[in-house]
């Protein structure tokens, strides 16, 4: 029989090697082992490309596949349903630790050996993505991508749109709770940006979980357990075993919470991991229908939140001020203009509130540049313990603005007392204030003019009483 496959094998151009699959009594997989390979497969082990190690650099016939490499749960089902459901299988996936594309087929071969049946495994690399093999796919799963494509490029907030999306995928995968889940490794933080559950489930929602500052420390241990696959597919308990045994802390969060199956997969934009996306308690029968289509789906939401990132970056980019972190000049003009245009039924109050730092000049004289930007941003964390953080604008080099609609000149004058009483908790932090209130918000201009106005006539009084700070300025 072993020479027979050597035969078959020899006689094929791609790498290829016949794997033999064990089926235990319980009718589950068992051991899988390459029982032979040609030259271009066993190539790919004494020899592998880049800079990838295999366990073992020596390929031995009948070997354990996992002789060298990890364990690989798809890789397993792929040659289960080949081999003992007999049935001819095609996957093009990219694994996580490998920056190559794999076109892999599986088919078939007989006679059966008892409880070890046999397939062929055959891999052609690509160091680029193919598009033509990557489309390849069934009707059905084609048309429920290109519903996703569809909604994706709708005029919509982007994040409404992905509740939308995640609602099929959930539907499509038939599971209680699917999630999109992004990760910032320079924040050590996590978000989720959507999540849907069926009507009957007890699990509890992600944001529960994520704002916790030790899950961001969870989410670093979940590559690891994908190791060289492409994601994670956990279909019962057996498979569940296999998570817990590579990631117990995991293992424990997911069962706690009442998970009996998990399929993950990792959102990547040109090799930058943006998060993660994840079905639990999925149909267990439905899992290569749900690899195939969130292999596909991912690739193309991978690049869609890296486009929204980006935008989001690009919009604090334009609407920061990058020392202080509070809301720019340009961010400010911007939202005066709509004020004084919109068109209200109903009349809104707007509060204006000067603050102009006292003494910066002197400050960077005598302390260096360095001194006044930490003056200036101990300002801003000055306003921000009495004004909300949407409302103050740096409208210059140590000048701050607020505004506020809906807001009483008695309540505008009581935070203004707060903050120079405030004030005093950070050094040489001295404001010169001016305010003013207007009951219609589209008269905010005249609310800024006034409380300039005011501000300077303060500063006037700030430095007739304090001639160390004396500048140019009377």
């Amino acid at each position: 029989m072993a020479t027979d496959f050597q035969n078959l094998v020899d006689g094929m151009v791609p790498a290829t090697s016949v794997m033999s699959v064990q089926v235990l009594e319980d009718g589950s997989c068992g051991e899988i082992r390459v029982v032979a390979g040609n030259q271009g497969y066993i190539d790919s082990i004494e020899r592998p490309a880049g800079d990838y190690q295999m366990r073992a650099n020596k390929f031995v016939p009948n070997s354990l596949y996992t002789d060298y490499v990890p364990r690989d749960l798809n890789f397993e089902d792929f040659c289960f349903r080949s081999a003992v459901g007999q049935k001819c299988l095609h996957s093009y996936v990219r694994p996580n630790q490998m920056p190559v594309w794999f076109n892999m087929t599986f088919m078939p071969i007989g006679p059966s050996n008892g409880n070890i049946h046999y397939c062929t495994y055959s891999m052609e690399v690509n160091f680029e993505a193919n598009t033509k093999r990557m489309s390849n796919i069934s009707e059905e799963l084609s048309s429920a991508i290109l519903e996703t494509c569809i909604k994706l490029r709708r005029e919509k907030d982007f994040e409404s749109t992905m509740e939308d999306v995640i609602v099929d995928i959930r539907e499509l995968c038939k599971a209680e709770h699917c999630c999109v889940l992004l990760t910032d490794a320079y924040e050590r933080k996590c978000k989720v940006l959507c999540e849907a559950f069926s009507e009957e489930t007890i699990l509890r929602p992600m944001r529960k979980y994520s704002d916790d500052p030790a899950f961001y420390a969870l989410t670093e241990t979940w590559m690891d357990l994908i190791g060289s696959s492409n994601c994670v597919i956990a279909k019962n308990e057996k498979e569940m075993a296999i998570v817990k045994e590579r990631d117990p802390e995991w293992y424990a969060s997911l069962t706690n919470a009442g998970a009996k199956n998990i399929v993950l997969f990792p959102l990547k934009s040109k090799d930058e991991l943006l998060g993660y996306i994840w079905a639990i308690n999925f149909e267990a029968d439905q899992a290569p229908k749900i690899k195939e289509t969130l292999e596909l789906t991912t690739f193309i939401l991978g690049s869609e939140i890296a486009n929204y990132l980006l935008l989001n970056r690009l919009k604090v980019l334009s609407s920061k001020d990058m020392l202080t972190g509070v809301l720019n000049r340009n961010e400010m003009n911007n939202y005066v203009d709509k004020l004084s245009e919109e068109h209200v039924k109903e009349p809104r109050s707007v509060g204006v509130a000067f603050a102009d730092l006292n003494g910066l000049k002197i400050i960077n004289d005598q302390g260096g540049h360095g001194a006044g930007d930490i003056l200036l941003k101990d300002a801003a964390k000055a306003m921000e313990a009495v004004f909300p953080a949407d409302c103050i604008y740096r409208a210059g080099g140590d000048e701050f603005t607020v505004i506020m609609l809906d807001i009483t000149e008695a309540e505008l004058n009581k935070r203004v007392m707060k903050l120079r009483k405030i004030s005093q908790n950070y050094p040489n932090v001295s404001f010169a204030i001016g305010s003013s209130i207007e009951d219609d918000s589209r008269n905010v201009r005249q609310a800024l003019k006034v409380a300039d106005v005011r501000m300077y006539e303060d500063k006037k009084i700030f430095y007739q009483e304090h001639p160390e700070y004396r500048r140019r300025f009377l």
